[in-house]
């Protein structure tokens, strides 16, 4: 008996996984006007990191990002990563005065931006509070 309910345990298991697998993590796209025009065009949910390797601040942010990466509700988001010291044009075109900054859009409209925090709890309910 003991076997069987391995079985109908194992199989069970696999019922539970398999919706969780089922839902495909938003990858990092590098800045380009082209990607980021047509997620806008999309009317896709565009979380925007502009990013600077050297800074502590960007540093502090990145395992908050990725972990918003695997909240179900940015499973059809796009992740636009903006490198602050060679994306220039972009951070013109949007007024960007330093690194560490975080946007969200809702297509071609941006719905929030947050610039230099590290808070967990705060930089998540910034994000998800404006999908």
């Amino acid at each position: 008996m003991s076997k069987f309910k391995s079985l109908i345990l194992a199989i069970a298991a696999l019922f539970v996984a398999v919706p969780m697998a089922a839902v495909a993590q938003p990858t990092w796209t590098q800045y380009s006007q082209s990607a980021f025009e047509a997620a806008q065009a999309e009317g896709r949910t565009i979380v925007v990191n502009v990013h600077a390797d050297w800074c502590p601040t960007c540093r502090a942010q990145a395992p908050i990002l990725e972990d918003l990466r695997n909240d179900e509700r940015l499973a059809n988001a796009v992740f636009i990563r903006v490198d602050y010291d060679n994306d220039s044009a972009f951070l013109r075109a949007h007024r960007i005065p330093r690194q560490s900054t975080i946007l969200v859009f809702n297509g071609s409209e941006e719905a929030g931006r947050s610039i230099a925090e590290t808070n967990r709890d705060r930089l998540r309910s910034f994000v998800l509070g404006n999908i």
